[in-house]
């Protein structure tokens, strides 16, 4: 925000900073680095939000699976001034895609997938194809109609849509095009093949994934860990177990004065000079005192919201796979993808065993959110003996992990309500500041989370004017590299109807079905 009247100079009562995850925890240490007082509140009992690593029973869960790498300097010194070399390990990136008991390269391959389908559905894909070429889809408004046309419905069908519908809970027909335009570029299967065939100094627009990251040794929970410890160790405050439930503001001054929070020691007002916000940019406006015009509420109660289960099992070593997790295209499941925790690294299991997590992609008012973590395990198991990744019996335990409001929701109206609330925000009360994933309802990364709190402390300390809203706009893709200049969004989402409808996904017969960072990975395109 950087208003004249809220930069560098004095400070009467410090700043808050509502939430301790990866924004409002590094918000709090570059306040700090200052000379700034800061306090931190989270409501939950740990600290990371979706960065935290979960243990039970001393098995450790990464919650969406966060790979350390960035292209931003600054926040790549960040990580090594809190952890030490020594506490980060260097992994290998891999994932694939697995459907019918094979498993296929991520990006596609379409040698490799060709191959893995066998001859007589190779040649019904390549059928498929060519009638898509000689008769493409009439609509190719929505994701459907755009890839079949490149790809021909059975190869659509097998790598696209499954796994879209179960990350964003609605039919593929219902997303627009112009995401998957984003995602795929000028790939069609001609050209994948193409591209297989020639040599590798030819194929100057193919995007590349990075082929390591870092990795703390006990998951990323360990990164914010450390990092509250040393707000604390240097004078700042972090309070877990704490709700923030007012954040009071003087109309008249246009300012934030304090905000009342609800913990342990039951409730008190906390005054503020400055409001650093990075809980749920709809919950910051049902919070405000007095409360926010009507249209600014109705604008915040209409954002939505992805959320996120993982139901973790532990299995004997020999049903461990290299891959950092495995996307699940096999639409006689409910589960997304899989990750390996031994993968990631042996710091998270234990000697002979790995914990595999299968990630469910729900929303918090689904029966499958409300089922018991009991009936969850059940289906989990049946659904690992069921793909054949496991033998029936070989699950010694299981675990369940809910994450809510994991995934902002980008649907047709979303973007008017964020920019409502943001300009009502900046002119009532420019001394609050949303940063990082859902404070500003924006699908960032770790890294642009952390930045936008480092850039927030700037404007507040320095009386710098940075455009916190810049972040991740128009940059290259977070894990990506190309031999050309590919510009694009850093992290895509879709745009979804404004009316969530939940695609029909089948449940295997008597397995009971129903109901942060950093994150669900979007649909698997090369």
């Amino acid at each position: 925000m950087g208003s004249g009247d809220i930069g560098s100079g004095s400070e009467q009562h410090g700043t808050v900073v509502i939430g301790a995850g990866p924004a409002g925890l590094t918000a709090a240490y570059e306040l700090l680095r200052h000379g700034r007082t800061v306090r931190v509140f989270e409501a939950d009992e740990v600290v990371g939000g979706i960065s935290r690593t979960v243990e039970r029973d001393g098995w450790r869960f990464d919650i969406g699976g966060h790979r350390f790498f960035t292209k931003v300097p600054r926040v790549e010194a960040f990580w090594h001034e809190i952890l030490p070399d020594e506490d980060f390990l260097t992994r290998p990136r891999m994932s694939r895609i697995f459907y019918r008991g094979a498993l296929f390269n991520y990006p596609l391959s379409a040698m490799n997938a060709l191959r893995n389908l066998g001859l007589t559905e190779a040649v019904r894909c390549l059928g498929s194809y060519a009638r898509a070429r000689l008769r493409p889809p009439r609509d190719q408004s929505h994701f459907e109609g755009w890839v079949s046309a490149r790809f021909g419905w059975r190869l659509y069908s097998i790598f696209f849509k499954t796994y879209t519908e179960k990350v964003w809970g609605m039919p593929a027909d219902r997303l627009q095009a112009d995401w998957a335009a984003q995602r795929i570029k000028n790939l069609s299967l001609a050209t994948a093949i193409r591209n297989a065939l020639l040599p590798s100094r030819r194929r100057t627009d193919v995007t590349s994934l990075i082929e390591e990251f870092q990795y703390p040794k006990y998951g990323p929970g360990m990164m914010w860990e450390r990092c509250a410890e040393q707000v604390c160790h240097r004078g700042g405050q972090v309070s877990t177990g704490t709700w923030v439930t007012a954040v009071h503001r003087d109309p008249a001054r246009r300012r934030a004065t304090s905000v009342t929070v609800n913990g342990a020691g039951g409730q008190r007002t906390e005054p503020a000079d400055h409001v650093i916000s990075s809980m749920p940019i709809s919950e910051l406006v049902s919070v405000l005192r007095p409360a926010a015009p009507p249209e600014v509420l109705a604008c915040a109660a209409d954002l939505r919201y992805r959320d996120f289960l993982t139901v973790a099992l532990v299995v004997p070593a020999e049903f461990s796979f290299p891959d950092n997790w495995i996307y699940v295209h096999d639409p006689g499941v409910r589960v997304g993808r899989i990750q390996n925790f031994g993968s990631w690294s042996p710091y998270l299991v234990k000697d002979g065993r790995t914990c595999l997590g299968l990630e469910y992609f729900v929303f918090e008012d689904d029966e499958m959110w409300r089922t018991p973590d009991a009936d969850l395990v059940a289906l989990g198991t049946a659904e690992l003996e069921g793909l054949g990744l496991a033998r029936p019996g070989v699950v010694e335990a299981g675990y369940v992990v809910r994450m809510p409001k994991a995934y902002p929701v980008y649907d047709e109206s979303y973007q008017h309500n964020v920019d409502v609330i943001r300009a009502w925000l900046a002119e009532a009360v420019p001394n609050v500041h949303p940063v990082g994933r859902n404070g500003m309802h924006r699908y960032n990364n770790q890294d642009h989370s952390m930045l936008t709190a480092m850039l927030t402390v700037e404007n507040i300390a320095t009386g710098s004017t940075h455009d916190v809203w810049t972040v991740n706009v128009e940059q290259d893709y977070h894990e990506q590299s190309s031999g050309g200049d590919r510009r694009g969004t850093g992290r895509d989402a879709p745009v979804l109807p404004s009316r969530i409808v939940t695609a029909p996904i089948a449940t295997p017969v008597g397995v009971r079905s129903g109901g942060d960072g950093d994150r669900a990975e979007q649909v698997p395109l090369a």
